[in-house]
């Protein structure tokens, strides 16, 4: 059998928690907690409903939000679309101005390109040199008919934490919506709903060893009656997300939360001390260049430009799972646009790599990795060739 390769993918997505593998699996089965969340009118029902609840708890008091505010979806993806289409259409198609940024994920800027082509305006902000939207970049792009601004809170190529409170004040000010996609920050920085101006924010539980296809969007009390359903059929979730409840993911989600909240400052402290020893050793490569600020960023997500000639990337493909962040959009096989709208040309992005850490790396990991890459970097003349 070949060796696994080291896993330096955290920030695409996480394996799931042992410990939330096993309350996702006893919802399955017909011993297990299967009843549909729904049905209320017999004990089955009842059940799974309860845990339902739990879950939404769980979820809601990692990002200080109470439960009723917290509204089931497939992902992050989904609930993007809920926020933006939703605030949209609820106000009436086309017209009206919403701002986001040139480093988006595709979740929002595909639909964003969507209410464009309605008829709705849309200003892209370009980041600064650190790969930050600033709070001044947002008042100055305000418009009186400026109704919804989208933001990352943490992005996921750089790393890079925006100034999320500072940002929701400006927009709070002017009386548009303020919608936050939170899949790569949830856990890994501290949100505060109850404190923060943002009126939508978005969640996966697969960036935080969950289980793929469950998310969750936060609804404010200003969004509450400025967002209209995407998905009909039977008015669940309180007539935003119709659906039947997939109870083993949604515990699973808020188990996988729960177990962040509880380990989060313990966590936080290890991935430092990775991260720290991982960029202490790669420093000494030739030309090595971290993207994005070197201080308003989570410890998990690092991009590393490598000088040309100076690093082979083919050489880690057998050995380290890494993002190729110069290929993000695989289908189109185009440079990132997130690296492009730093100053990155298409050749300086195809020698850029991110590396991401999580709760199962380990010290052997990052010294062998290091290892592999100096490596990559010594193999690098004939693949220039």
């Amino acid at each position: 059998m070949n060796k696994r390769p080291l896993y330096f993918d955290y920030a695409a997505t996480t394996p799931v928690d042992e410990r939330v593998i096993k309350v996702m699996v006893e919802c399955l089965g017909f011993t297990g907690n299967f009843g549909n969340p729904a049905s209320s009118s017999h004990a089955f029902g009842q059940q799974a409903r309860q845990s339902v609840e739990q879950a939404r708890r769980q979820v809601a008091e990692l990002v200080g939000a109470t439960p009723e505010q917290i509204v089931w979806t497939s992902g992050a993806t989904e609930s993007n679309n809920l926020a933006l289409k939703g605030v949209a259409q609820a106000r009436g198609v086309g017209g009206g101005h919403i701002i986001t940024s040139q480093i988006e994920h595709k979740a929002i800027l595909d639909t964003a390109k969507q209410l464009q082509d309605a008829g709705v305006a849309v200003t892209y902000l370009v980041p600064d040199a650190d790969g930050l939207i600033t709070a001044q970049a947002v008042s100055e792009a305000m418009r009186e008919d400026t109704f919804l601004v989208s933001l990352m809170l943490v992005n996921n190529e750089l790393g890079t934490l925006n100034d999320i409170p500072a940002i929701g004040q400006v927009v709070r000010d002017r009386g548009a919506l303020f919608h936050v996609d939170a899949a790569q920050g949830a856990g890994k920085v501290a949100i505060d709903l109850a404190q923060w101006a943002v009126d939508l924010m978005s969640f996966s539980a697969h960036k935080l060893y969950g289980p793929k296809g469950i998310g969750a969007l936060y609804v404010g009390p200003r969004a509450q009656q400025r967002l209209q359903a995407q998905i009909h059929g039977g008015g669940h979730e309180g007539g935003l997300r119709s659906g039947t409840l997939a109870t083993h993911q949604i515990v699973a989600m808020g188990s996988a939360f729960a177990l962040a909240a509880a380990a989060f400052d313990e966590e936080k402290a290890s991935i430092v001390r990775l991260r720290e020893r991982l960029l202490e050793q790669l420093q000494s490569i030739p030309g090595v260049r971290l993207n994005g600020s070197p201080t308003r960023r989570i410890p998990h997500t690092l991009s590393l430009t490598f000088s040309e000639g100076e690093f082979n990337p083919a050489a880690l493909l057998a050995s380290i799972a890494f993002s190729a962040t110069s290929a993000c959009n695989s289908a189109s096989n185009t440079p990132s646009h997130v690296l492009l709208a730093l100053g990155h040309d298409a050749r300086s992005a195809s020698r850029t790599i991110r590396l991401s850490l999580g709760r199962f790396t380990t010290e052997q990991d990052i010294d062998q990795a290091v290892q592999l890459i100096k490596a990559a970097c010594a193999s690098a003349p004939a693949f220039w060739q």
